[in-house]
């Protein structure tokens, strides 16, 4: 499984916010330049993030966008789910009739385990944790 590059890139500007004073605002042009993201792109990825209540945004001479929550409230799985959709590794974890092997197979307890494991990992991991890195990486 690999993340796609939207949600890498999604990834990268919540820890540049999250490195910011709380209730800063930035301006996607910075975030894009300082990160490496390409503007049009970051555009996109602030309008998801935006709908899934991760970010705040403004427009104007003062705008930008912010955090719509304290980093430690937001997870790495809010952030991946919110561009990449919900975390799959196979397609019988979440609908047994995927498969017609789900009764049979030896396999599947150990794809439900491992995601498992992987969305807890993710979502135990919050940007506050991140935030702490500076500011240009």
């Amino acid at each position: 499984m690999q993340i796609t590059r939207q949600a890498d890139y999604a990834v990268r500007a919540m820890v540049y916010l999250a490195q910011l004073e709380p209730n800063h605002r930035a301006a996607t042009g910075q975030i894009a330049k300082e990160k490496g993201i390409p503007p049009s792109f970051l555009a996109k990825i602030v309008s998801q993030l935006s709908v899934a209540g991760l970010l705040h945004t403004s427009r104007g001479a003062k705008g930008g966008v912010s955090l719509a929550k304290p980093p430690e409230a937001i997870s790495l799985l809010d952030v991946v789910e919110a561009i990449d959709g919900p975390i799959l590794l196979n397609d019988c974890v979440a609908d047994s009739s995927a498969c017609q092997y789900d009764d049979t197979c030896p396999l599947k307890p150990v794809w439900c385990d491992a995601q498992k494991m992987l969305v807890n990992h993710l979502s135990q991991a919050n940007f506050a944790q991140f935030s702490q890195l500076p500011v240009g990486n």
